[in-house]
């Protein structure tokens, strides 16, 4: 195949997405991404690529209520982060359920308050994020990405809410 100045080229050096990459530079990238990962990757919401990323909302609060538990799992219990950790799981995997809740709501009202409960939720899972980050300061960097995507959920369901309040 030929290129527009007529020059020779093979099928590895064509562009192979939007972005202009060739297929080996592709690869590079998602290597470069892979030395990146934790080992656990999967439980961990916020590093997959973003090519990867899920938009899926049902599934996206299900695996942010899964990365809740299992960073749960990690806080040391003492007095005082055992009420942190029941209230942080909690909360964090009370986003999905009100979500699966609006998701099969039969009206309007019924919607915005279980969308309302998301957004309180998500908002409450940031809080305690917080508190635990200062418990448990080694934590922190954890506790960081954790509170970074249940900001991005309170601000993907507060539109929804404004959205669908003001129809």
């Amino acid at each position: 195949m030929t290129n527009a100045e007529g020059i020779l080229i093979n099928d590895e050096d064509r562009m192979t997405n939007d972005e202009g990459m060739t297929k080996s530079g592709s690869q590079k990238a998602s290597g470069a991404d892979d030395s990146f990962r934790n080992e656990d990757a999967e439980s961990v919401v916020r590093e997959e690529p973003e090519k990867n990323r899920v938009y899926d909302l049902e599934e996206r609060t299900a695996r942010f209520g899964e990365t809740i538990i299992e960073f749960a799992k990690t806080i040391p219990q003492n007095p005082v982060t055992n009420r942190l950790i029941s209230q942080l799981v909690g909360a964090g995997t009370s986003v999905g359920a009100n979500y699966v809740e609006a998701d099969d709501s039969v009206s309007k009202k019924d919607f915005l308050k279980s969308i309302g409960t998301c957004r309180k939720e998500a908002r409450e899972t940031k809080h305690f994020l917080r508190m635990i980050a200062r418990a448990v300061p080694e934590l922190k960097v954890q506790a960081r990405e954790l509170w970074m995507e249940a900001r991005e959920q309170h601000l993907i369901f507060s539109r929804i809410w404004r959205g669908r309040k003001n129809e």
